[in-house]
C-alpha cells in the first residue's frame, strides 16, 4: 500500500467511525460467503488483459548481500519492513522551529539507531549533507518482494548467488577508455555533459527500462494499455511511454529510438517481449550496441503480475542475468510528471559553474 492509497483508507476509516450506520451487525447478518476462483481476465481477442494501473515498488535490492539465500524468512522480512516504518515515522516528525542553522557544508541526517537498510543510504545520499528531498516526497515501498507467497532478498534469481555477472574484459576497456575521454571535459562544462534525466530526455533510472525497475525513490507506478497489435506501458517517472508492437520484425540496426525496439509475442498466457536496437546514449549498466533484453509478463492473480526479465550481452557481461520482480495492482491515477519538463535550472547550473570559473580566473590575476 503507498502513501496515496493510505490516505484514501484514513478517510475511509473516518467517514465509517462517524457514521450512525452499525457495520458490525451488518455485517454479522451477512451469511458468510465462499470465494470463487480466480479466472483469468481475457481481452476481446482471448488475449490475458494485462491493462490497469501498477507499482513495482519494493524495498528488495536488485542484487544480493555475498552468502546471502535467496528466500527470506519471515522474520527477515518483517525487520526489514518494521524497520522502513520505524524511519518513516523518525523522518516525519514536526521539525523544531527554533532549531540553530546547520552548519556550514551541512549536517548528517540523524537516524533511529540500529542497522540501516540500503534505501535508507540511498535516500540519506539525496543532497548529500546540504539535505535534499525529506521523507514527505518518498515513496520506495514498504514490502519486500514477495514471489509465490515466499519473500526475497533480491531481483536478480540467476546466476544462483543473486549477483550481477562480471564485466568482460572488452567492456571493462570500453568503460575505461570512456572515462578517461571524459576526465577532458568537467561535467559542468556543457548541457549534454548532463544526465538523460536531468535533460528531460528519459526518466531516471531504468523505470521503464527494459528492464523495468523499481528506482527505490519515487513514482514506480505504470499504466498498461493493450490491443491486438500494440502494448503501451506507460511510467509515472518523468512520463516516458514504451510502444510494443505485437508481432513482426526488429527495425534495421540503423534505426535506435530511446527505449529501444520492442516486438511483442504471446507464449500461452505469456506475453514475452524483445527489445534490441537500443539508444547508444541510453545504456543498461554499460552494456553495447549488442544487448537484448527479453521480458515475460504474466497475470498470476487478480492484482498481479509477476515480471521476469533477461539480459544478454555477450560483449559487456560474462553471462546472461535474469531477474524477477511483481507488479501490484493499485486503484489510483497515474498523475503527470510535472516537475522536471522545461529545466530552466540547467542554465543556472551552468552559468554557476562559469561563474567560479571566472572568479578563479581573477584570483590568479592578483598579485601573491
Amino acid at each position: 500500500m503507498d502513501r496515496r492509497t493510505i490516505r484514501v483508507v484514513a478517510t475511509v476509516a473516518t467517514l465509517a467511525a462517524g457514521s450512525a450506520w452499525p457495520f458490525p451487525s451488518a455485517l454479522a447478518q451477512a451469511p458468510a460467503s465462499v470465494a470463487k476462483p480466480w479466472v483469468m481476465p481475457r481481452s476481446p481477442d482471448g488475449k490475458p488483459d494485462l491493462q490497469g494501473n501498477w507499482s513495482n515498488a519494493t524495498l528488495t535490492p536488485l542484487e544480493r548481500s555475498a552468502g546471502q539465500d535467496l528466500i527470506l524468512t519471515d522474520e527477515q522480512a518483517a525487520a526489514i519492513e518494521n524497520r522502513t516504518r520505524v524511519v518513516n515515522e523518525f523522518r516525519e516528525q514536526p521539525s523544531d522551529p527554533n532549531r540553530p542553522a546547520p552548519a556550514k557544508g551541512g549536517e548528517e541526517r540523524e537516524l533511529p539507531p540500529g542497522d540501516p537498510t540500503f534505501i535508507e543510504r540511498i535516500s540519506a545520499a539525496a543532497g548529500g549533507r546540504v539535505g535534499g528531498y525529506n521523507s514527505f516526497w518518498l515513496d520506495p515501498g514498504e514490502r519486500v518482494l514477495v514471489v509465490d507467497g515466499r519473500p526475497r532478498s533480491s531481483i536478480v534469481i540467476d546466476p544462483p548467488d543473486g549477483r550481477v555477472p562480471a564485466l568482460t574484459a572488452d567492456a571493462r576497456k570500453r568503460m575505461a577508455e570512456a572515462a578517461a575521454a571524459a576526465k577532458k571535459f568537467g561535467q559542468f562544462d556543457h548541457p549534454e555533459l548532463r544526465s538523460l534525466g536531468e535533460r528531460c530526455l528519459t526518466s531516471f533510472g531504468s523505470n521503464l527500462g527494459p528492464p523495468m525497475l523499481t528506482n527505490y525513490f519515487y513514482n514506480n507506478n505504470y499504466q498498461i494499455v493493450q490491443t491486438k497489435d500494440h502494448v503501451m506501458v506507460m511510467t509515472e517517472m518523468v512520463h516516458d511511454a514504451r510502444i510494443i508492437r505485437m508481432g513482426g520484425q526488429h527495425a534495421p540496426k540503423t534505426v535506435r529510438p530511446w527505449f529501444g525496439d520492442s516486438i511483442g509475442r504471446w507464449e500461452g498466457d505469456t506475453l514475452v517481449v524483445e527489445t534490441t536496437n537500443f539508444h547508444p546514449l541510453q545504456v543498461y549498466r554499460g552494456a553495447s550496441e549488442n544487448l537484448t533484453v527479453t521480458e515475460r509478463f504474466t497475470r498470476t492473480g487478480p492484482d498481479t503480475i509477476l515480471y521476469r526479465f533477461t539480459i544478454e550481452d555477450p560483449t559487456t557481461f560474462t553471462a546472461p542475468w535474469t531477474g524477477e520482480l511483481v507488479f501490484n495492482r493499485f486503484n489510483e491515477m497515474i498523475y503527470e510528471y510535472a516537475c522536471h519538463e522545461a529545466n530552466y535550472a540547467l542554465s543556472n547550473i551552468l552559468g554557476g559553474e562559469r561563474a567560479l570559473e571566472r572568479q578563479a580566473a581573477e584570483q590568479q590575476k592578483k598579485p601573491q
